[in-house]
This record gives structure tokens, sequence and C-alpha cells, in this order.
């Protein structure tokens, strides 16, 4: 299986200018390959390949004037793919009937990573991140790389830098504990497990929204293009990113501790993006990151040989998980008062255990 190692880089003043330039360079090539496309299309009705790109970067590398030939081939056919799968990806939507988005001409703050191929133009020498046309760059290597790097990314963000590898690792099997549990996700409470715990919701963005409110002030009030403005975005990116990193955290230590305990785990199959159209809920659905919590907790159970189980939702809060019955109520009551068998607990609770017996009534042998 892939796994991604992120780690942060120190570049000299001379370096981040390079990496900086390199980016720049790839996102021209980028712009330049999606004019082509659609002036084919516009021109003569033809639709060109990335294979079609791919000879005419070859060809454009070998003339004098090329912009082109300074970079790595490697990661500018990387490039070249990463538009074909943009437009591969519009092509879907409009099959599918769905609001088709065009891809779009990066602008110099929407394009900002570049994708080797590993120990082609870029590895990892005495130490130090080796890259191409940019030199020896420090990295802080918090942890050790298992298993064998495939590819490598060298992003920018928020006038920071990071390299990203993929490494193609062995899965660490965890010893089965034969337990298993229904989660439900939740505002007041993150997760809510059948056997009755809670972890607390992070709340990271509200905490941080005085400090987000002064910072977007400065941004406003500065003159665009300015120095001045530049400084204050780059605070406001920061902040974002430090607030997007405590929700990683707060997924990863949560998702762990339930991997390590539970051999199925069970939860709801939940339309965040439907339910977010709730104004009176989508920030605290944001600040809670339901998609970001489910999808680390699939990727540590396939990496612990373990089950994750996703279930319709439809029903799991107003039944009654003792008789079956339908208790409907409100979502400011919080407690499952069940007028037929008498039962009371938790709301949240009374919804993991139906979650649960919803996702054991399938074969969860397939289910992953």
């Amino acid at each position: 299986m892939l796994k991604t190692y992120k780690y942060r880089l120190y570049p000299t003043a001379k370096q981040r200018a390079a990496i900086d330039d390199a980016i720049d360079r790839h996102r021209w090539l980028y712009n330049e390959a999606l004019a082509r496309r659609r002036d084919a299309y516009q021109d003569r009705q033809e639709s060109l390949s990335y294979y079609d790109q791919s000879r005419w970067l070859t060809a454009n590398r070998k003339e004098a004037d090329s912009s082109y030939v300074m970079l790595n081939f490697s990661s500018c056919q990387r490039t070249l793919r990463r538009l074909d799968k943009a437009f591969k990806a519009f092509f879907r939507r409009i099959k599918s009937g769905d609001t088709p988005g065009y891809p779009r001409f990066k602008a110099y703050n929407r394009f900002d990573s570049i994708e080797y191929t590993y120990n082609d133009g870029v590895r990892i020498k005495d130490g130090k991140l080796y890259a191409q046309n940019i030199g020896n760059i420090k990295v802080k290597f918090h942890r050790h790389v298992d298993g064998i790097i495939k590819t490598a990314v060298i992003r920018r963000k928020a006038d920071r830098y990071y390299v990203c590898f993929a490494a193609d690792c062995i899965p660490k099997t965890l010893e089965k504990t034969g337990a298993v549990v229904g989660l439900d996700m939740g505002i007041s409470n993150l997760v809510t497990t059948s056997d009755g715990k809670f972890f607390a919701p992070p709340k990271y963005l509200r905490q941080s929204e005085k400090k987000l409110r002064r910072i977007q002030r400065m941004v406003s009030r500065r003159k665009k293009g300015s120095n001045r403005r530049r400084k204050a975005v780059r605070q406001l990116q920061r902040l974002h990113e430090h607030i997007a990193n405590q929700r990683l955290d707060t997924a990863h230590k949560i998702a762990k501790s339930i991997i390590d305990r539970y051999d199925i785990v069970a939860i709801e199959n939940l339309n965040t993006l439907g339910l977010m159209k709730n104004h009176h809920l989508a920030k605290s659905i944001a600040d809670a990151s339901w998609n970001i919590f489910t999808a680390i907790l699939s990727f540590k159970a396939e990496e612990a040989g373990k089950q994750v189980v996703k279930v319709d939702p439809k029903y799991t809060s107003q039944l009654c998980s003792n008789c079956g019955e339908i208790v409907k109520k409100d979502l400011s009551v919080r407690v499952h008062d069940c007028p037929h068998c008498g039962i009371s607990l938790d709301r949240d609770v009374n919804a993991a255990i139906n979650i649960l017996e919803k996702a054991l009534g399938k074969d969860v042998a397939f289910v992953t």
C-alpha cells in the first residue's frame, strides 16, 4: 500500500528562489498545455491526449529558446498528467450530469507543487533532499520512511516548503481484539461509540475566530500588490494552516485509539456537503471535519488489517436500539427516552448502537 510522508524543508534564500522559479515554469507548462487543448478543440474539433502533449513537450525542449529545457523531463510529464487528470474529471462530470467545471488556467497562487519520480531529479542524499537545479535542501526528518519511495512532491504552502514522499509500504497488521463498535459522528461530540465513550469535538476554528477576523481586516485594508498586504496574506495562510494541522492531529489520535481497540468499526455514510447546506450547522460541521476523520480512520484500518463498514444513516437517530420502534425527536433533544420499552440513554449512544447493528446485518467480511 502507498503511504505518504510529509517533511518540512528549510531552503536557503537562493534555493527558495530556485524552487519558486521551477514551480512557476511548471505552471506555465500547465497553462500552455491547457491552451493547446482548448485551441485544438475550438479550431479543429480535435481532442488532444496526454501522449500528444508529451510528444509536443519532447519537441519543444529541443528548441533553443525553450523555457522548459532546464526542467526535469519526468516532472514535466507528471505536470501534463495532472492536466490530463483534470480533463478526465471534467468529462466524467459531464457524463454523470454534474456541474462540469472546465479546467482553469492557474494563477501564481493556484499552482504550488512539483511532482517527481524518485531518483529521477530528486532523491535523499546525505540526510538532505537533492533536487535537480536546486541543490541539497535541508530537511527535518522527524520520522523514518518505511518502504520504497516511488514519488516525491515539493510543495509551497503559506510561504513554507515541504516534501511529500509516496512510499510503497507493507501494512503493519495489528493483533486482533475481537471487539466491534459503532460510531456516531456529531457536533456536540465528534465521535460517540456504541459502548458509551465520547470524544470531544475540535473547535479550533471557533477558538481562532477573533485572531482570524483581525488578520482578515488587515488584508482587506491594505493595498493590493503591496508588500504589506502580501505579509498580511502570509499571516492569514499560516493561521489557516495551523488550524488544519490541529484538526489533523486530533483526527489521527482519535482514529488510532479506535483502530487499536476494535476489529470492526461501523460508521455512517454521511452526505457532508448536503448537511453543510444548513447554514446554522455548516461552520460546526466544517470545524468537526467529519470527512477528514472518516478518511484517516479508513486508511488506518486498512493499514492495520481492520475493517470500516459504512452504513445508511437513515433513521439511526430516531430508531430505538432496544425495541426497534421509531421515536421521533428534534436535534435539540439529547436523550433518547423510548415510550414503548422505557429505555433511556444518550441520543448519540443510541444512534451508534443502531449503526453497529446495521453493519453487523451485512456480510462485513466483504465491506470495507
